[in-house]
């Protein structure tokens, strides 16, 4: 099971960003208008075929680090100890995955990271999945852990009266 499909991110980031940063160096960009046509899975044989094959490197570099994506994900959640593959897969989850994606194909970008909205964006997926991991963050899909906390625990000294020793009191 896919936490992110090509036609999510086609829709959020966007061809455009995605044409842009999928370009390998020396390499022409792809059309943002034919990788939407193919990330979609729309009917392409009006495309001439060089132009589809930009289209299809570009899906290739962005399925690949998809696929990355989704392990580091995997291995987050494995370690929360949810089983996999997960019987659906949670919005908040895609959208951490889509942020993951968005950060290694940024890999290359000059910016300043302190204000830069997808490092924060990565670094927040990154924290709330050792959050999963740890057991502090639920994805709400039947968590095997027990709820964190457990029995209620009271420590002091012992009593100092008793019902015996109160019994004659306000008499």
């Amino acid at each position: 099971m896919t936490f992110i499909t090509l036609a999510d991110l086609a829709e959020r980031p966007g061809t455009v960003e995605l044409a842009q940063v999928a370009q390998q160096p020396g390499e022409p960009v792809a059309s943002p208008a034919v990788l939407a046509m193919l990330m979609r899975g729309e009917d392409m044989s009006a495309v001439p075929e060089a132009e589809a094959n930009v289209a299809r490197a570009a899906a290739e570099r962005i399925s690949d680090v998809m696929e990355e994506a989704q392990a580091l994900a995997e291995g987050y959640l494995r370690q929360g100890g949810y089983p996999l593959p997960l019987p659906r897969v949670p919005l908040i989850l895609k959208g951490w995955t889509r942020a993951i994606v968005r950060y290694r194909l940024h890999a290359h970008r000059l910016s300043d990271e302190k204000s830069d909205p997808i490092v924060r964006d990565y670094r927040d997926a990154l924290n709330l999945l050792g959050l999963v991991a740890a057991g502090k963050f639920s994805l709400g899909l039947g968590d095997t852990r027990p709820p964190a906390g457990g029995r209620p625990a009271v420590s002091g000294p012992g009593r100092t009266f008793s019902m015996d020793s109160l019994r004659d009191y306000g008499k």
